[in-house]
C-alpha cells in the first residue's frame, strides 16, 4: 500500500522501520528539528533520522498541518492511508479526509483506557498490571475513534523505557496486521466503551520527583515512569540527584533493622546507609536507592554515591523534595 507516515520519537521510528519493509512509504512527516538534551544545536527527531536513510522517501517537517500548502503536499503524495504514531501535532479534519482508506493511529494504550499524551507513564503510575497498544481509526475527537487490532504486555516491575521499546515492536506488528485487514476490506472495528474511558494527561514538570511524603509504592512507580524528558529527582544530603532505580523495603529487611537498632526509626526525610545500601525514609516505611545520577556526574550505584557523603555513617543525614 502507499502510506504516508507521521511520527516523531523513537517509538514512532521503530514502527516506521518495520512499516517500510512491507509497504511503500511515499512520505514521512515529523516535527521540526529541536534542541534536545543539554546541547544547543538543533537535532532531528528519531523519525527524521531514520527516514533519511530510506531511499527515495521525502521527509517533511511542517510546523502545522493546517497550512493549505502542506495539505496540498499531502494530497500530491497520493497515499491510500496515513499512519500516525506519536506525531505530536493535531491532524485537522482537512487532513483526516485526504486518504481514501483513512488515518490509522498506533497508540500505546489498551482502548478505551489511556486517551492522551502519556499512556505508558500514566498506566505505570496507576499500577496497571497490563499495558498495550491499539490501532485506532482517527477522527476529530481526542483518541475517540474505533479500534481494530490490540496487543498487550505484562507491566511487571518494568520501566517506561523498557515498556515503550516492547510496545513499539508490538505496535509495528499490530499495524501490519491492521493494514492487511484494511486492504482486504476485512477490518473489524470496535467502538470504545465510554464507561471505560480514562485520560492519560501529559506528565507535568517535576511531577515524578520524589518527596518524603510519598508512600513506597508510589515512589517506586514514579521512578519506573520516569525518563530523560521527565526525570525522578530529589535532594539527597544536599545534593541534587536523579533516581534511576529504587525498591521498597520490607519492615524485616536486614539493612533497615540494622540502622533502626543503631540510630532509631527511619523517619520520613531521613537518609541512612547500612549494609552498603542507601535507604530513604518515606511516609510508610523505607525506600532503597539502587542506582542514581548525581548532578554533573555519570550514573552510578547508590552505594558509590553514598560512599562520598560526609556523615552518612552517623545516621544524621536527610533528604528532601526537589524545588521546581
Amino acid at each position: 500500500m502507499r502510506v504516508v507516515f507521521m511520527g516523531t520519537p523513537q517509538l514512532a521510528a521503530t514502527v516506521l522501520e518495520e512499516l517500510a519493509c512491507h509497504h511503500q512509504v511515499v512520505g514521512v512527516f515529523t516535527r521540526p528539528d529541536a534542541v534536545r538534551g543539554r546541547g544547543k544545536e538543533l537535532v532531528p527527531s528519531p523519525v527524521k533520522a531514520l527516514a533519511q536513510t530510506l531511499p527515495g522517501v521525502p521527509v517533511f517537517t511542517p510546523r502545522t498541518l493546517r497550512d493549505p500548502q502542506v495539505q496540498q503536499q499531502l494530497r500530491d503524495l497520493n497515499a491510500q492511508v496515513f499512519v500516525v504514531a506519536a506525531y505530536g501535532a493535531i491532524l485537522p479534519a482537512e487532513v483526516l479526509d485526504i486518504p481514501p482508506l483513512g488515518c490509522l493511529n498506533v497508540h500505546a494504550s489498551l482502548r478505551p483506557r489511556g486517551r492522551g499524551a502519556a499512556p505508558i507513564e500514566r498506566a505505570i503510575l496507576a499500577g496497571d498490571e497490563e499495558l498495550g497498544v491499539c490501532i485506532m481509526r482517527m477522527e476529530e475527537g481526542l483518541d475517540t475513534g474505533d479500534y481494530c487490532v490490540c496487543r498487550s504486555v505484562s507491566a511487571g516491575e518494568r520501566t517506561a523505557a523498557d515498556l515503550t521499546d516492547e510496545l513499539a515492536n508490538r505496535g509495528a506488528q499490530a499495524l501490519l496486521t491492521a493494514l492487511s485487514h484494511l486492504e482486504a476490506g476485512a477490518a473489524q472495528w470496535m467502538v470504545q466503551d465510554p464507561d471505560q474511558v480514562t485520560y492519560a494527561h501529559k506528565i507535568e514538570k517535576g511531577e515524578l520527583n520524589l518527596t518524603p511524603e510519598d508512600e513506597r509504592v508510589m515512589a517506586v512507580r514514579k521512578v519506573r515512569a520516569s525518563g530523560e524528558a521527565h526525570p525522578s529527582r530529589a535532594v539527597l544530603a544536599g545534593k541534587g540527584v536523579t533516581l534511576l532505580a529504587v525498591r521498597a523495603c520490607e519492615e524485616e529487611d536486614a539493612a533497615v533493622q540494622a540502622t533502626v537498632d543503631q540510630h532509631g526509626p527511619v523517619a520520613p526525610g531521613s537518609l541512612r546507609f547500612a549494609h552498603k545500601r542507601l535507604l530513604l525514609g518515606v511516609a510508610d516505611g523505607v525506600l532503597e536507592v539502587l542506582e542514581c545520577k548525581p548532578d554533573g556526574k555519570k550514573a552510578m550505584a547508590a552505594k558509590d554515591f553514598a560512599a562520598g557523603l560526609q556523615g552518612v555513617k552517623k545516621g544524621t543525614l536527610t533528604w528532601e523534595a526537589m524545588n521546581g
